[in-house]
């Protein structure tokens, strides 16, 4: 028997049809604009950058050994992964989308490792970033929850100077190359690493081909409130064999005519000690308040000095096993621990090659980056993101007043392979 609907009835289905759900996949939440890969001494780093914030679990597997990333309602933009990724740990990266409408990332290993992730929150260098590290051999794939920084801990900030610049082109090789260009290079490397760093910011005090006085690189650091000041160079001498960095602190003696010049001209001086103006001390407090702060200041200085040399010695050779002592101007913040790398001898035919090549670049980046990282992660000052990253607390050492946190960061066994 046929129905005849009417008019209005007619009305109801089709407004019915209308309010069914799309059958189509929703709009993804997110966009993967890249995928980046680098290998260091410590392992390999996995860097997403993304266009806001976005959900994901983790997971080691093995047999095959690979690590498996779910990132909830994302997509791949285009030009993100173009040719097939491999550094270190990672031998190839695949990408699909699950059926729940993830977005499946499995890197497949050459080993066994550990896997630890954390959501990077933006800051005025880059966008939010999703970080992977993949480092030593697998352990038992518990999962760990990611814990957040409080909003109002203070980011580390870690001033990068590039030596030289503009008309002074500093050392030059013997196939041309001119030492400004390199360093420059390298500090806007370790300056991305520190970057994709939770918790930690970097200033450079150049970005460009242009001179700054010496004086101007403390200025422009401790206008930041940098917590650590690392000045990158190319060394030179006369006998061109002569190979290996090197890394140096301020010397006993640059750190006394330092304190004379700031005793000197304290009525002048805008700088600040600590926090502390010397501008209205007498002779005795003032000479007591100066040499608190660079003791602590050398000390520190110390510290991220040995941490950041044991780094460069896994990657090429040592110029000097200690660290070295000098009156380098730009070393003579009275309260910011400074050091100044001498990343290798550009008057050395051979290190002028790798220098020139951004592997090499690379490779010194991340040796410098990782060696402050693990001075800060041995003592992270209170307050700071990093500190609340690793449940640290405040900081008890050499480093409390300048230093990182190694964050507790998020493993998880996924239920699915890749």
């Amino acid at each position: 028997m046929a129905i005849r609907l009417g008019f209005s009835s007619l009305l109801a289905l089709l407004a019915a049809a209308l309010a069914l759900p799309v059958l189509a996949s929703p709009a993804p939440a997110v966009d993967v604009r890249d995928v980046r890969l680098t290998a260091g001494a410590e392992g390999t780093r996995v860097v997403l950058d993304l266009s806001g914030n976005a959900q994901h679990t983790l997971a080691v597997l093995k047999n095959p050994d690979r690590v498996v990333l779910d990132v909830a309602g994302a997509r791949l933009a285009r030009g993100a992964l173009a040719s097939p990724v491999a550094a270190g740990a990672v031998k190839q990266v695949r990408i699909g989308r699950r059926p729940s409408g993830e977005l499946r990332i499995v890197f497949d290993l050459s080993r066994q490792i550990r896997a630890k992730s954390f959501l990077a929150e933006p800051n005025k260098h880059s966008g939010y970033r999703l970080v992977i590290e993949l480092n030593g051999a697998a352990s038992a794939e518990t999962p760990v929850k990611v814990e957040h920084a409080r909003p109002d801990a203070r980011n580390l900030i870690i001033a990068i100077d590039a030596g030289h610049g503009g008309e002074d082109p500093g050392a030059i090789g013997k196939y041309g190359t001119q030492e400004k260009d390199v360093v420059l290079a390298i500090a806007r490397a370790v300056a991305l690493r520190v970057n994709d760093e939770p918790g930690m910011k970097a200033v450079l005090t150049r970005d460009g081909d242009y001179f700054v006085p010496l004086r101007d690189r403390m200025r422009r650091a401790r206008a930041h409130q940098a917590d650590l000041f690392v000045s990158i160079h190319a060394d030179s001498i006369r006998d061109r064999s002569v190979d290996g960095s090197s890394v140096y602190i301020l010397s006993q003696r640059g750190a006394t005519d330092e304190a004379s010049r700031w005793l000197a001209e304290r009525e002048n001086a805008s700088d600040l000690i600590g926090g502390v103006s010397l501008e209205d001390k007498g002779n005795v407090l003032a000479s007591v308040l100066l040499d608190l702060s660079q003791s602590a200041s050398l000390s520190a200085s110390q510290a991220a000095a040995e941490h950041v040399l044991h780094q460069l010695n896994r990657v090429g050779e040592i110029r000097k096993p200690q660290v070295q002592q000098a009156r380098f101007v730009v070393l003579k913040s009275p309260d910011m621990p400074s050091m100044l790398v001498e990343t290798a001898y550009i008057s050395n035919p051979q290190e002028e090659l790798r220098l020139r090549g951004a592997v090499h670049q690379a490779k010194l980046a991340a040796a410098i980056h990782q060696g402050l990282r693990a001075f800060f992660y041995d003592d992270p000052p209170a307050g700071t993101r990093v500190a609340e990253l690793a449940g640290a607390g405040a900081g008890t050492g050499p480093a409390a007043s300048a230093g990182p946190a190694r964050p507790v960061l998020a493993t998880a066994q996924a239920d699915s392979g890749g």
